[in-house]
């Protein structure tokens, strides 16, 4: 199984002073992020969510046939109160994009409604194997 996100929270979160209400996984690893996704900048996309919310880039999340994913986590107080991560496919463009920055900014799962818009491309990620 490929590890889980590797590169620390950078961009914006320096300057969220922990009060961050949520934050995203952007899987930049074999398709996502690669020139088998096409019609999008992946470091402008990539860029533009770091400028504005806390960013983690992960290796693969096992979702390829959703390329580009990204997972908006919840913050930890709508953790702890039962939000659940939320996992976004085939974001591949900008008006996405900017669909995600804004729920992020309200709050992310559990603390705002999630747009309808959005609807679109959430998914369920299948279950994983524990490795063995």
């Amino acid at each position: 199984m490929p590890e889980r996100p590797t590169q620390e929270v950078s961009g914006a979160s320096a300057g969220w002073n922990g009060s961050a209400p949520s934050r995203v996984v952007v899987c930049r690893d074999c398709c996502c992020g690669s020139p088998k996704v096409t019609g999008i900048d992946h470091a402008a996309q990539t860029a533009r969510l770091r400028a504005e919310v806390p960013v983690r880039i992960s290796d693969c999340l096992d979702v390829c046939d959703q390329a580009n994913v990204i997972v908006v986590q919840p913050s930890a107080a709508a953790r702890a109160a039962g939000a659940r991560p939320v996992w976004l496919g085939l974001v591949n463009d900008a008006d996405a994009t900017e669909d995600i920055l804004t729920w992020v900014r309200a709050g992310g799962p559990g603390a705002a409604p999630q747009p309808d818009i959005l609807d679109l491309y959430a998914f369920t990620p299948p279950r994983r194997r524990a490795e063995r």
